[in-house]
């Protein structure tokens, strides 16, 4: 049986108990790029988990690198955001030191994608718990964008939160939009935010930012793919190329 060649690989850094990023992620891909993921240790969503995953980050961006990937996305919001403003940097550069590839975080692919659209202000709609909400909103402020309001789903589990379905991911976007927000963002990479971004963008007049949909974004950046990748949002249909 023939197989179609492949351009590029994806290398996907995956918390242990995700059950969607790879599902939503490969789906999205174009055809000449496969995904290949790796999984860090975090089965809650607390800060003593976000801390600990990071302890794998070395070592499972090397065995990326076997695997011949051109690019690395460490694709969780929480854990990539855990200190504050340049503390996804500092991953990204334990990541492209371990693995000799470009790297990104989904926090930092939230940041550049708000820049590349122009946006300042924001409404945020996350899975976690408010412990977990604080740090998200302080990143984004100090990251130069104004929050107008935030909303959670109150999720600690993370297998739990993968059972969510599209509707309670939807709805909550929709309780979470202000007037004066510019956009929405979705964080949390275990629940199926990046199938109703086109249907909030079509109902809210505004981006939505899924975790899911952004760190793809930012990964395909890296790999240098202009694609258009429509029925996920403004982003990936129309600011991918250069």
């Amino acid at each position: 049986m023939s197989h179609p060649a492949r351009a590029h690989r994806l290398g996907l850094l995956t918390p242990s108990s995700n059950t969607t990023q790879e599902p939503e992620l490969s789906a999205a891909l174009p055809c000449a790029i496969t995904l290949h993921t790796a999984r860090v240790a975090y089965r809650d969503i607390t800060p003593q988990e976000q801390m600990r995953c990071v302890l794998e980050l070395e070592a499972e961006s090397r065995k990326l690198a076997d695997a011949d990937v051109g690019a690395i996305v460490f694709a969780a919001t929480a854990p990539t955001l855990a200190k504050g403003k340049g503390y996804d940097r500092e991953l990204i550069k334990r990541m492209e030191d371990a693995s000799g590839r470009p790297a990104t975080t989904a926090a930092t692919a939230f940041v550049d994608a708000l820049t590349r659209l122009g946006v300042k202000s924001v409404a945020i709609g996350a899975p976690w718990s408010k412990t977990m909400d604080k740090p998200m909103v302080e990143f984004m402020e100090m990251s130069g964008f104004t929050v107008v309001h935030s909303e959670v789903l109150g999720f600690v589990a993370s297998i739990e939160l993968g059972r969510v379905g599209a509707q309670e991911a939807y709805e909550l976007g929709r309780r979470s939009d202000r007037p004066e927000a510019e956009a929405i963002l979705m964080p949390g990479g275990n629940w199926p935010a990046m199938s109703i971004v086109e249907r909030l963008e079509r109902e809210l007049g505004k981006p939505v930012l899924a975790n899911n949909a952004v760190s793809l974004w930012a990964g395909l950046r890296l790999l240098k793919r202009t694609d258009s990748i429509p029925g996920y949002g403004l982003l990936l249909r129309n600011h991918l190329a250069a």
